[in-house]
């Protein structure tokens, strides 16, 4: 699509649609919302975006093991270093694609708070942020430690 400057991160822009989903939005124009998003963040190339069709969301990864080695090749062939999925994407699904691509992950909610991260001015907004983003991870971190737990 674009590329800004060299040592910008190169991102992929992923809009899911469920099609079982009733409260569905129009896939082009919900995609074309979430490359504008993604260039409201500094440092960053959107080098592709697309629409992905999905009957129904696969509770450990999201995407169908195909589909997950089809972008995996086109994530690799791009030198993609973060995709951007337009959607809620739970902490296993996150992490479980992560390793999958060897990429990083952000979904809408996190791509969101970096946004407001980046333009927060006053102390109260980057306060507020902070508390957002805390809140936000912290469904994220469950289990995280558990290997400095005492044996039982």
């Amino acid at each position: 699509m674009e590329t800004t400057a060299e040592n910008d991160t190169r991102a992929l822009v992923l809009h899911p649609d469920i099609t079982s989903d009733p409260d569905r939005r129009d896939a082009a124009y919900a995609l074309e919302e979430a490359v504008s998003l993604a260039h409201a963040l500094p440092g960053l190339a959107i080098v592709g975006a697309e629409t992905v069709r999905l009957a129904k969301p696969q509770p450990g990864k999201l995407f169908g093991k195909g589909k997950i080695e089809e972008l995996g090749a086109r994530i690799a062939a791009d030198e993609v270093g973060l995709v951007l999925i337009d959607g809620p994407v739970t902490p296993v699904q996150q992490r479980n694609l992560e390793r999958a691509w060897k990429t990083k992950l952000l979904d809408r909610t996190g791509l969101i708070l970096e946004i407001f991260s980046d333009r927060a001015a006053t102390r109260e907004g980057v306060l507020q942020v902070e508390m957002a983003a805390l809140s936000y991870q912290r469904t994220r971190l469950v289990r995280a430690w558990t290997h400095l737990e005492r044996q039982r």
